[in-house]
């Protein structure tokens, strides 16, 4: 190659790198940055929202990128949860829970879309309670099982999915990096 077309391809190459970053701030970045400033609960949580490979739109991944000491799980849920409230006119076929960058868990688009509707008007401990049941984990198979029977027994049972999918999606993460030590039990 000649040094000049050299420096057009590195250009079309830059210029492509600058398109992608950008689209995936516009799209939904900027969105969660917003979330996360505006609700001063928030503090403290840092998430980072792209398409899967930058460029698959079809994908949202949703990477929880830090959690302080006093945040909650709940904290981290709500987050979640006003995030889809603020995508809830777009559609994805997947979404990625993911921490630090590894994919932990997946929903379907439909499900996500769902929380978004429902974010202000459902009963948020249904909403957290009924979550960990449409989860899926990376390889596609079923994250956590659909509770039946007595009431208290499956509220039980639910409350205690929904302390395991905390502690796999971060918390253990942040005991071993020698972060936060979890203090979450059920």
């Amino acid at each position: 190659m000649t040094n000049r077309k050299f420096r057009i391809f590195g250009a079309m190459v830059a210029s492509a790198v600058l398109i992608i970053a950008a689209v995936n701030y516009f799209s939904l970045q900027k969105t969660v940055s917003k979330v996360l400033h505006d609700d001063p609960r928030n503090d403290g949580l840092q998430v980072f929202a792209h398409y899967k490979y930058f460029i698959n739109p079809s994908v949202l991944v949703y990477d929880l990128r830090a959690v302080s000491s006093k945040s909650s799980p709940m904290d981290v849920m709500r987050v979640l949860l006003q995030f889809a409230a603020e995508q809830k006119d777009r559609s994805f076929e997947i979404v990625e829970l993911s921490h630090k960058g590894k994919q932990k868990f997946k929903m379907k688009g439909e499900y996500f879309h769902l929380l978004g509707q429902e974010y202000g008007t459902q009963n948020p401990t249904y909403t957290i309670r009924t979550m960990p049941e449409n989860l899926y984990r990376p390889d596609g198979g079923p994250a956590f099982g659909t509770w039946t029977g007595g009431m208290l027994g499956v509220l039980g049972r639910q409350m205690e999915d929904v302390a395991s999918l905390h502690r796999e999606w971060y918390i253990d993460d942040l005991s071993s990096d020698g972060g936060v030590k979890a203090t979450y039990a059920n």
